[in-house]
């Protein structure tokens, strides 16, 4: 079982939670892409051993966004780095910001 550490809700399992982003990924230029762009811009992600940046949506709780790294092999949670928490739009800044610990 994977817990996901909601700072508003504490400890939940993963199940009450949508995985809302991962790292960006670069959209390809409508008009030009080729079908093999298109294909790895949807299909194709690296499977990193080690620690990425997830948003997190808490569903069946608080329904708020948080950001973590998440370690791919020990699915061990911390506070994203500040610069990752300072994504748009106001929920998810606030609940990245509430997420680390610091005060919006």
């Amino acid at each position: 079982m994977m817990m996901v550490p909601c700072p508003w809700c504490g400890p939940r399992d993963a199940g009450e939670f949508r995985q809302a982003a991962t790292e960006a990924i670069p959209r390809p230029d409508p008009g030009q892409a080729t079908p093999e762009q298109w294909r790895a811009y949807l299909y194709l992600r690296a499977n990193a051993l080690g620690w990425v940046t997830e948003t997190w949506y808490h569903r069946m709780g608080c329904r708020r966004y948080v950001t973590l790294e998440r370690h791919t092999e020990t699915h061990e949670f911390r506070p994203a780095a500040p610069e990752a928490t300072a994504a748009p739009g106001a929920a998810r800044a606030t609940g990245a910001a509430r997420a680390t610990g610091a005060h919006p």
